[in-house]
Formats: C-alpha cells, structure tokens, sequence
C-alpha cells in the first residue's frame, strides 16, 4: 500500500463490535461456575438436597405441641369414660335405693372403710406436692412424694380388701341383698380404677428417677405429671362421692 493512500476493506469483512463482558452479579456463597451451573435452582433446597426448611428441634411447632398435649386429651377422654361408668352405677344405686324395696337392707359399714377414706384423701395431698416438686425441677423432693403416693394407694386397697373380709364375716355376701351388692360392686370397681392409677405413678415415678433434660420430653413430662394428677383426685372425689351415698344415702 502506498504512502497517503486509503485501501478500501476487503469485501466480507466488517468492523464488528467486540464482545462486551457483562459482569455477573451473585448470589453470596454462590460458584461463579458459568450461567447453567445451578445457581438459580429451586428456591425450597436447603442445601442438603431436602426441599424446605430444616425444623429445628424443641422449636414449638405444631408436632412438638401435639406431641405435648397428647397426654391431656387422653386423659380426658379416659376420665369421660370413668364418669360415664361411674355415673350409670350412682343412679342405679339412687333409683333403687329411693325405692326402698324388701330387698333394700343397709347395714353399718365396717370401719376398714373410713381408714380407707383417710388413705385415699392423704395420697392426693401427696401427689399434689410431689407434681409441685416436679414442676420446679426438685426432682429429689417429687420422688419421695410420689412414693409416698404410691403407698398411701397401696394401703387404700389394702384397705379395701380388709373391709370385704370383714362383711363376709358377718355373713354379708353379694347376692345377701341389693345394698351389699351395689356396696361390693362400687367399691371394687374403684379399687379397680384406683390400682390403674397406681400403674400411671409407677410411670411417672420411674420418669422422675430420670428426668429429662429441657426440651420437648421435659414439657412433655410435665404434662403428663399434671394429667395423672387430674386422674388420682378424679378417684379422690369419686370415693368421697361413694362414701357419702353407702353411708348416709341408705
């Protein structure tokens, strides 16, 4: 080419633009590894290839909280059935005993069954404090409590069988008259409810041996503390309500 001189450019050739470098912004903690590399993925990965967020343990969430108040809606439902049972048996005694047939003949109850009613109404002041003791992580005190509970129910059936005893002394069986059958047939299947709950205090006793620590078990605990508590004053007063009828409703 001479000196001063344009050349025209070669035919097919252009002066195309250069490529533009467009910066990519990221995401922090992200591999700069090209457009495809996943980067954009689904929004619900954790990052250890499960989808959503990690729950947390102990984090109150609804299973936690069912897991909680399971215990309480059992034992509801447990005591509706005790009631119910109870309550068919209580009127029957009313009715028939308002009748006041030949068949109806009450007699003095035996004394085994007001030491019963001592037994019975100490072991719910004793489970009371023992739940208190709990509650306030004095696993030490809610021990001796509960044992002492467990005794006292012990003694209460004990009881119980002393005064069966003492009626079949005098001659005095189920099928005597329709007072000592209705007499036989309560109180025993109240020591019956009373020996379940004397199984639901070994069960919270041997918890209490070994605490848990914090958490979801320990409110756990707690709960269950409080729902067999309802249960043995459940069977405090249920006595108390039996006492009065075989005794003063004749």
């Amino acid at each position: 080419m001479d000196i001063g001189t344009i050349e025209p450019p070669e035919e097919g050739t252009e002066n195309k633009p250069k490529r533009s470098q467009r910066s990519r912004v990221r995401a922090p903690g992200t591999s700069g590894s090209g457009p495809d590399d996943g980067g954009g993925g689904d929004p619900g990965n954790n990052g250890n290839g499960d989808k959503g967020p990690k729950k947390s343990e102990g984090a109150g969430g609804p299973t936690d909280l069912g897991e909680i108040e399971k215990s309480k809606v059992l034992m509801w439902f447990l005591l509706l059935v005790v009631l119910m049972t109870f309550g068919g048996l209580i009127s029957a005694y009313v009715v028939i005993a308002t009748n006041a047939n030949l068949e109806w003949r009450p007699f003095e109850l035996p004394f085994q069954v007001w030491v019963s009613t001592g037994l019975i109404f100490a072991s719910s002041f004793t489970y009371h404090f023992g739940k208190k003791s709990v509650l306030k992580k004095q696993f030490g005190s809610g021990k001796k409590w509960f044992v002492a509970t467990g005794v006292l129910g012990a003694m209460f059936i004990s009881s119980q069988v002393l005064a069966w005893m003492a009626l079949v002394d005098r001659g005095l069986y189920l099928g005597e008259n329709q007072y000592a059958g209705f007499f036989y047939i309560l109180t025993a299947v109240h020591a019956i409810h009373v020996i379940g709950g004397i199984g639901a205090l070994c069960f919270i006793l041997l918890k209490t041996w070994n605490p848990p620590s914090g958490g979801i078990n320990e409110r756990k605990y707690f709960s269950e503390a409080r729902a067999i508590g309802w249960y043995w004053h459940t069977m405090d007063g249920l006595w108390l309500v039996l006492l009065f009828l075989l005794g003063f409703w004749k």
